[in-house]
């Protein structure tokens, strides 16, 4: 089964083939314009960002956008694994293989490129996601992180076990311990583990999933949110593709909507900047929606 990594690939690389050339020229000028220098990618405040990087690396690779490869493993080379928090190690490792992808040309396929590394075990971090390294959301990092350096997941019957402490009796998850609302992004992130586990078998949370979205196209984070946004439209759409799941409503217009002036995408209509992050979101959501809404409502 492929992995966490290459399902997303081949999303984004099925959003690249719903543009046009003129769109593709536009996207592409943004996220260059996100560039550095030292090949790294900036975040929302201007400096470079490992975890903005591997979005940009990823996006650059499958948009064909060349990066100097040189620069990106000096770039690399300057980071202590041993200091960074699980996020960033599991950004880096990302960055490690879209380096090693990008020197050695595209006809390597991302499947071949999973050989397997040494890693810190997950217990060994001081920072992780909401401080609980059994919660969805860390869970999904942890488990991206195994595949992408060529590990197995060996207790899967625990992780089962734990993600049900997360699991409301709506159906859907929540990255919050003893919290009162699921929701979307958790519930994706907790489908995305379980799926790798079992092969996706239809699960019910699923459901849960499909009743976020807005009648717009748009998916909710959480029930009481005041509108649709791009992260969770994207996380959602990509789960439902991965069930082969179709949404209730045709997503596409909500997406175009988010594409800026800029030539990136933006999180919500109430948002006016955009950065490279929101530009994988924006990619993947197209890609996904294209995949799983033929029985949607347009």
């Amino acid at each position: 089964m492929h992995s966490i990594s290459a399902k997303i690939l081949e999303t984004l690389n099925n959003g690249k083939r719903q543009l046009g050339e003129d769109a593709l020229n536009h996207l592409s000028a943004f996220i260059q314009s996100q560039l550095l220098e030292d090949q790294s990618f900036k975040d929302k405040s201007g400096k470079s960002d490992m975890y903005y990087t591997a979005f940009g690396w990823m996006l650059c690779f499958v948009l064909n956008i060349k990066l100097n490869t040189k620069k990106m493993a000096e770039y690399l080379s300057v980071f202590n694994e041993n200091e960074l928090d699980l996020i960033h190690y599991a950004s880096f490792k990302r960055c490690q293989l879209l380096h090693y992808l990008m020197s050695k040309g595209s006809l390597l396929t991302w499947l071949k490129t999973h050989r397997k590394q040494t890693i810190k075990p997950l217990e060994s971090f001081r920072n992780v996601p909401h401080d609980d390294i059994n919660a969805p959301y860390t869970q999904y990092i942890w488990l991206s992180l195994l595949e992408d350096t060529g590990n197995k997941l060996n207790d899967s019957e625990n992780v089962n076990r734990a993600l049900k402490v997360y699991q409301l009796d709506e159906g859907g998850y929540m990255n919050v311990k003893g919290g009162s609302a699921a929701t979307t992004n958790a519930s994706a992130a907790a489908l995305s583990v379980l799926g790798q586990i079992t092969n996706y078998q239809f699960d019910n949370s699923l459901e849960f999933v499909k009743k976020q979205q807005h009648v717009s196209g748009g998916f909710l984070a959480t029930g009481s949110s005041p509108v649709p946004d791009l992260l969770s439209t994207a996380t959602a759409l990509f789960i439902l593709r991965c069930y082969q799941q179709s949404p209730n409503y045709e997503a596409h217009d909500f997406i175009e909507a988010h594409w800026s002036e800029s030539g990136g995408f933006i999180a919500t209509l109430l948002d006016a900047e955009s950065d490279v992050e929101y530009c994988f979101y924006g990619l993947l959501a197209l890609g996904a929606a294209q995949s799983n809404n033929s029985d949607a409502k347009r």
